[in-house]
């Protein structure tokens, strides 16, 4: 069980180490990276729960930042996976509520249902996966800076880049209580009254650090906002990654690209 939260603390701040790097994606404005993410997330949400063939072009985008960016596919998918219950819940009961036909698919016939289950899982990794290589190539940190730069509310920036920084804090204060029962039990698992002790001096612990950490961030003159770094104005490249994707997302919202692809593909072959 140590082992298994010091493993998730280290994967916690792997994306970190991977915006470190000096990639193609990494040398990016952090801004221009924010605004395609969003625009790019707003686009996937704009389409229909049983439009799932027009949501394949998207997947260039992603695709693409994960390429610029030298980015693991294992390190992506690994999350997405660790996330995917929330999605699965989400869409578990469509197939069941929607059983009138809504395509064939050679010798099967797909329900309404189970297409909007497919369009829901398909929207969540189209979006939880750019949000996670926007992270991968700029840093949570950089993010946080780009949203303040673009007019994000101050507190909500702030609240972003505590939360996340502070989430490493508490994962450390609950390696080092596992660490301790599992020295003290000779290596078995708590009982639930056990793990309801534990949890509470974990609440104590991390109330008491939160408040050692208010003081010390007052007295070194921490007044709510994160320093922020000049940026000037976007460069050739950002330009160029920034109309790229408009031109995508644009195309792909205003035509269907796969129906218009099978129209080519039927007229070609009669």
């Amino acid at each position: 069980m140590v082992g298994s939260l010091e493993s998730a603390l280290a994967h916690l701040g792997s994306f970190d180490d991977l915006a470190r790097r000096d990639t193609p994606a990494v040398r990016l404005d952090p801004r221009s990276k924010v605004l395609a993410t969003l625009a790019f997330v707003a686009v996937v949400a704009s389409f229909g729960r049983t439009e799932l063939g027009r949501l394949a072009p998207l997947a260039a985008f992603p695709l693409a930042l994960a390429a610029l960016g030298d980015v693991p596919a294992r390190a992506i998918l690994v999350r997405l996976a660790i996330a995917s219950p929330f999605a699965l819940g989400v869409a578990a009961f469509e197939p069941f509520l929607h059983r009138a036909p809504a395509a064939i698919v050679g010798p099967a016939v797909v329900s309404d249902g189970t297409l909007a289950f497919l369009t829901i899982l398909a929207k969540f990794a189209l979006t939880l996966g750019a949000a996670l290589l926007l992270v991968a190539t700029t840093g949570f940190d950089e993010v946080c800076r780009a949203l303040r730069s673009l007019g994000a509310p101050r507190v909500l920036v702030t609240q972003l880049g505590l939360t996340y920084r502070y989430l490493f804090v508490l994962a450390e204060e609950a390696a080092r209580l596992v660490r301790a029962h599992a020295l003290r039990a000779d290596g078995r698992r708590p009982t639930s009254r056990v793990a309801g002790a534990l949890i509470g001096q974990l609440l104590l612990r991390a109330l008491a650090r939160a408040e050692r950490v208010h003081v010390a961030m007052r007295c070194r003159g921490f007044d709510g906002r994160f320093p922020e770094r000049h940026r000037g104005g976007f460069g050739m490249r950002d330009l160029a990654f920034g109309a790229a994707t408009l031109a995508l997302l644009a195309v792909a919202r205003a035509v269907d690209l796969p129906a218009w692809a099978g129209h080519l593909l039927a007229g070609a072959g009669g």
